[in-house]
C-alpha cells in the first residue's frame, strides 16, 4: 500500500522584489515522518514555512499540504509556530489556551493541561511575565494541543536558554504521534537531530544536500549535527 504524502514541493521559487529567497526547492514527506530543514539563518528556512503554512504564495513552482493547495483548508489541518512571538501579552496562559480553542477545533484540552504541567507552566500566569523560553514552551503547547495532521516548527530553540530547549524537546517527543507528521527548522541541530528521520540543508534559498537521517549518519561517519559544522563552516 503506497504512504500518503503529506507534503509535497516541487520546483519551489520565492521571491520579495530583487532578492531571491529560494530558488528551485523540492521535497515531499510521507505520514507520520519528521523532517528536519537545516540551515544557517537567512538560508531561507522561515521563507519555506510560511509558503507550507500557507501565508504566503511561491513566485514559481507547487505545493500541496494533505493533496491540497496550502490555504484556508490546510491551515485547520496544520499547526504551524513562528519563529517570532505571537502571544498576546495583556492576557493570562490559560486565556491563551482558549483563544487556541475557539479557533481550532481540533484543540485538545486535556493534553494542554498535561503539557502546562510539562512545561512548569502556570495557568494564570500573564503572558508578560514569562521569561523568553517559557514563553516558547507556550507557544509549543499550543500547536502541540492540537490534533493536527501537520505540525511546523520554525527554529523552536532559537534564542532561549538550554533547559528550555531540552524542555521543549521532551515535551516533542512526548506528544509526536506516528499519525501525524512534523517539519522543524532549524540551526540548533544537536537539540533536535533525534527527532528526524530526514534532513534537507539548505544554503542561500537552495537545497543541496538531503536524505534519510540515518543514511547520512552512515555514509558520513558523522551525526548530523557534525555534517552540519562541516558543511556551514
Amino acid at each position: 500500500m503506497m504512504t500518503l504524502s503529506v507534503v509535497e514541493v516541487r520546483n519551489v521559487s520565492k521571491r520579495y522584489g530583487p532578492t531571491v529567497a529560494l530558488r528551485g526547492v523540492s521535497l515531499e514527506l510521507e505520514a507520520g515522518r519528521v523532517l528536519g530543514v537545516l540551515g544557517p539563518n537567512g538560508s531561507g528556512k522561515s521563507t519555506l514555512m510560511r509558503l507550507m503554512a500557507g501565508l504566503s504564495q511561491p513566485s514559481a513552482g507547487q505545493i500541496r499540504i494533505l493533496g491540497e493547495k496550502p490555504g484556508p483548508s490546510t491551515r485547520a489541518r496544520v499547526a504551524y509556530v513562528p519563529e517570532v512571538d505571537c502571544l498576546y501579552p495583556s492576557l493570562r496562559v490559560e486565556e491563551m489556551l482558549d483563544l487556541q480553542a475557539r479557533f481550532f477545533a481540533d484543540f485538545d484540552r486535556t493534553q494542554a493541561a498535561e503539557l502546562l504541567e510539562f512545561m512548569h507552566l502556570t495557568p494564570r500566569a500573564a503572558v508578560r511575565s514569562l521569561s523568553k523560553g517559557q514563553r516558547a514552551r507556550l507557544k509549543l503547547i499550543l500547536a502541540l494541543a492540537r490534533r493536527a495532521d501537520l505540525i511546523l516548527l520554525d527554529e523552536p530553540f532559537s534564542g532561549i536558554d538550554p533547559p528550555s530547549r531540552e524542555r521543549i524537546l521532551q515535551g516533542i517527543l512526548a506528544t509526536h504521534r506516528g499519525d501525524r507528521s512534523l517539519i522543524l527548522s532549524t540551526h540548533l541541530v544537536r537539540e533536535a537531530e533525534k527527532l528526524f528521520d530526514r534532513v534537507v540543508f539548505l544554503s542561500k534559498g537552495e537545497i543541496f544536500l538531503a536524505g534519510d537521517a540515518e543514511a547520512l549518519r552512515q555514509e558520513r561517519g558523522m551525526s548530523i549535527e557534525e555534517i552540519f559544522r562541516e558543511e556551514y563552516n
